[in-house]
């Protein structure tokens, strides 16, 4: 095994604090290993540099040597080496650690430097912050207290610039808010590869726009909401429809595919209002695609199911449980797993499966990928079902196959886990089998049902998918569920009970105790040691499995 190779340290001194850092690290960045915060706007570390706003200039000095010797030169007042300073600023994003180098980030100079660049910034800009849609979300607000004159000493008229302008279909620009940092810019350029918008005009006339005939309509556009350091571009979506600080911030899964970006579910009083990207390098940078930004819409959706059924007969999720098991009693049960179960879910079904001596079938998802957030296999757990063990391997036996085991009359009742497979039958197979539907929302199959359990959306459960890295990550219940739904677990709880195995534990961590000690690539794993950036697993026993044709097993984006 190649030991990892150690990175290039350099020593740098920052406001007197010496810090080991990588050669080339900038001075924002090392100066936020020491807790030092270096205001800026148009720099963001997953962007190239740019230097346009000015906001984080610092000094910058050099131990001072002898030009013909090098010995270095005392300072006679302190015995050390002398430090030369330069006798202008610095920006902070644009120098990169190097030996020996001096930063001073609090000095009168950085300080008359940044209440200088406040008050350009705040020239023509509105102040309109009780009413602004960035209010709670503003770096220019929060900087301006900080790092301002706190008072003005501007008296001519504001120069006005359009305001609500439809960029695209999700974003919304306010051009007086505009500070020009040019991050949407280069976000658009270096990221989503698609180089739609720029500045046009000159001085305080400056404004964002698209290019001619084009508009910010790609898959990712929201992400220049979430990186706009001021209220310049809004989501169409989310504006003015909630103050952030009433929010309640839940980490949570894009389910959309098996990339497995990292979000975060805002929401208040059962209801969510919007999700963002929640940072995590080694999966999805900062970003996410917009259409996982929509899943949310799912839980307000007409067609919830809200009770069991037996029949059509409304009845309690127990006595639920014990018709099924009295419809399974004859044997030739087909379990039909989803690829958008959490791991806990497919491991409950793994064991029902084993309980009834079920085949089991795995419905694909296939699309397009983009080669960046989204990923031509639309499940965000197909590798869950291969390590719980619900499926063995892959390509796991589909619809289509279930359909001739019916014919055959080898399949004689269905057990579904959220999968809707009645459209893929025909009439004639729907008659001949006993359905078992669990899932959140009305569709053919649950019409089709002779038992039908309520189940919990995405964000109204906590859980854990395997992405295509192989990396386990958990998501917690954002919202409550409606009443008469219940969580899936405990209604595969009580179907495996009724069917004479062991009831599970009811709690996330008990029910993870009992994955460990049965799956060995998740022994030792707890649901509440699952670390925010998730955990690698071993995907040796699956290298080189071809999931999805076209998609490689070690993406990264």
């Amino acid at each position: 095994m190649i030991a990892p190779q150690k990175p290039d340290l350099v020593t740098v001194n920052i406001d007197g604090r010496e810090i080991a850092v990588p050669k080339g690290t900038n001075v924002i960045e090392a100066a936020k290993l020491l807790g030092i915060d270096v205001p800026h706007y148009c720099y963001h570390p997953k962007l190239t540099v740019v230097g346009n706003c000015r906001m984080c200039l610092v000094e910058m000095g050099m131990p001072a040597v002898d030009p013909a010797t090098k010995a270095p030169i005392q300072d006679p007042a302190t015995g050390r080496q002398k430090i030369n300073w330069m006798p202008r600023p610095a920006i902070g994003c644009g120098t990169t650690a190097s030996p020996g180098l001096h930063i001073r980030t609090t000095s009168p100079l950085v300080r008359d430097c940044q209440q200088g660049v406040m008050e350009f910034l705040l020239v023509n800009h509105p102040l309109d912050c009780p009413i602004c849609d960035q209010a709670g979300e503003c770096r220019l607000q929060e900087q301006s207290t900080g790092y301002g004159r706190g008072y003005s000493r501007y008296i001519e008229e504001k120069n006005v610039k359009p305001k609500r302008t439809e960029l695209g279909p999700r974003v919304t620009l306010d051009d007086e808010s505009c500070i020009l940092c040019s991050r949407c810019v280069r976000f658009c350029k270096e990221i989503a590869k698609d180089d739609v918008l720029g500045f046009t005009e000159r001085g305080s006339s400056s404004t964002l726009t698209c290019f001619p005939g084009r508009r910010l309509e790609n898959n990712y556009s929201l992400n220049t909401v979430d990186i706009c350091p001021v209220g310049a571009l809004t989501s169409t979506d989310f504006r003015f429809r909630m103050r952030v600080w009433f929010l309640r911030k839940t980490p949570g899964i894009d389910a959309e595919s098996s990339v497995g970006a990292n979000t975060v579910v805002w929401s208040r009083e059962g209801v969510i209002y919007r999700i963002t990207p929640r940072r995590n390098d080694a999966v999805n940078d900062t970003w996410m695609a917009d259409s996982g930004r929509l899943l949310y819409k799912e839980v307000g959706e007409a067609g919830r199911l809200s009770g069991a059924r037996v029949d059509g007969v409304p009845g309690a999720i127990d006595a639920a449980a014990t018709a099924a098991a009295w419809l399974f009693r004859t044997g030739g049960v087909a379990l039909v797993g989803s690829g958008r179960s959490p791991v806990e879910e497919q491991f409950l079904g793994a064991r029902l499966a084993a309980q009834l001596s079920a085949e089991v079938f795995l419905p694909s998802r296939v699309g397009r990928g983009d080669g960046l957030l989204v990923s031509a296999d639309r499940n965000p757990n197909v590798r869950g079902a291969l390590v719980t063990g619900l499926v063995k391997s892959l390509p796991a036996p589909q619809v289509a196959d279930l359909a001739a085991g019916i014919d055959a009359g080898r399949i004689k009742a269905i057990v579904s886990l959220g999968e809707d497979i009645v459209p893929a039958l025909t009439p004639a197979q729907v008659a001949a089998v006993s359905i078992v539907y669990v899932g959140p929302r009305r569709n053919a199959t649950s019409d089709a049902a002779r038992i039908v359990f309520p189940g919990l959306t995405q964000f109204e459960k906590a859980g854990s998918f395997i992405n295509q890295q192989f990396r386990l990550q958990k998501f917690e219940a954002a919202v409550p569920g409606p009443a008469g739904a219940a969580d899936d677990r405990a209604i595969l709880g009580a179907i495996l009970a009724a069917c004479g195995a062991p009831a599970p534990a009811p709690d996330l961590n008990g029910l993870w105790r009992a994955i460990a000690a049965a799956v060995p690539a998740l022994q030792n794993a707890l649901y509440s040691n699952i670390p925010d950036t998730g955990l690698l697993l071993d995907r040796t026993p699956w290298a080189g499995l071809p999931f999805v044709e076209g998609e490689s097993l070690h993406f990264k984006p």
